[in-house]
């Protein structure tokens, strides 16, 4: 027997901060994203031998030893998937430990701005969901995705890539104190859909950030009320209603001008949001066709997102591609998270 599972990775379209604590506590977060066809990973095969072996691929980490309750997670190593498997090992209250080979692997590395660790852990126990038949819907997935990361492993981040990864697709989130999130799926009609990603570039700047820094610096001006950064996350929690709102009246104008509005707003936030090479970066970008521009993610580096009229579509990514980075032309993924299983032949 095989399982297999994978998660998309998000686009932050607007919001992209409010999400993250004590922000969201205090005063309520929303963001829209949408998932795209870049996914994280998963194949679990069952064994017999007593053993557990978690290869990441991507990564080139090899983790291996008995079958346990736990697994130490002061080794670093497979950090997400033992944070995984440790949670799904509580939740159960298994007597003995499980018996299997892992490997994962995503289409973006870390630090990419797509949220890809977040969509690791939601594919790792989608996979563990669909072994075990598990008894969780998608809010549960994302939920316990979120506390495996923030509380079991204490790596600090939002709450948006989790729910994103599981629910897929358009989606309006909103982050309401005491870790209530609703998920308000958007239903985007295909002509639009068909349109955004018409417009829709992304470009790898070749530069892996540690978003852990400048989400660090988000709640720190955020508990000492520094008032720019309150301001540019006010103006980022009402950008993601505004986004809401042109997308599904398909005003292409005005979503190009909040995510302009957006990334500004971001860079108030932190001054580690963006750098000078960043900034002239999308200025090349702006001066070659695109209508908006912003990186993805908390900042810093990783991919920056682009919309491009579509005439000028060719010429932006030739040019781009003379630069140092990769661009790439994604597609909107409509689906989240899944997994399914392959069984031995009689």
């Amino acid at each position: 027997m095989i399982i297999r599972s994978k998660a998309p990775l998000r686009l932050g379209l607007a919001g992209g901060g409010t999400d993250i604590s004590p922000f969201c506590d205090l005063y309520e977060g929303a963001i829209l994203n949408v998932t795209i066809n870049m996914y994280a990973y998963c194949i679990i095969e069952p064994t017999k031998d007593n053993k557990i072996v978690i290869d990441s691929s991507d990564r080139k980490e090899h983790f291996e030893t008995k079958s346990s309750l736990y697994l130490d997670i002061t080794d670093k190593t497979a950090l997400l998937a033992k944070g995984v498997y440790n949670r799904i090992v509580k939740e159960m209250n298994l007597q003995k430990g499980l018996s299997f080979k892992m490997i994962t692997y995503s289409d973006a590395p870390v630090g990419s701005g797509l949220g890809s660790s977040s969509t690791m852990v939601v594919c790792i126990l989608k996979a563990f969901t669909e072994w075990l038949n598990l008894p969780y819907g998608e809010y549960d997935i994302a939920k316990l995705a979120y506390e495996i990361e923030r509380e079991d492993l204490d790596l600090h981040g939002g709450k948006q890539d989790q729910y994103a990864a599981t629910f897929g697709g358009f989606n309006f989130m909103q982050f309401r104190k005491n870790n209530d999130v609703i998920v308000n799926p958007l239903k985007i009609k295909n002509w639009i859909r068909d349109e955004i990603e018409s417009e829709l570039l992304l470009y790898y700047t070749g530069t892996s950030r540690e978003s852990a820094k400048i989400i660090d610096d988000q709640i720190k001006n955020t508990k000492k009320n520094d008032k720019k950064s309150l301001e540019g996350m006010f103006k980022l929690k009402e950008n993601a209603t505004k986004m809401k709102n042109a997308l599904v009246t398909a005003d292409f104008n005005e979503i190009a001008k909040l995510l302009t509005e957006g990334w500004l707003a971001k860079k108030e936030t932190a001054s580690t949001v963006s750098n000078p090479e960043i900034d002239k970066l999308y200025k090349f970008i702006m001066n070659n066709g695109a209508r908006a521009a912003k990186i993805s993610g908390a900042g810093g580096g990783g991919f920056m997102l682009i919309l491009c009229d579509p005439k000028e579509k060719y010429n932006l990514v030739k040019k781009l591609e003379k630069l140092d980075g990769i661009v790439m032309v994604p597609t909107i993924c409509e689906n989240g998270a899944k997994a399914w299983t392959l069984r031995d032949e009689d």
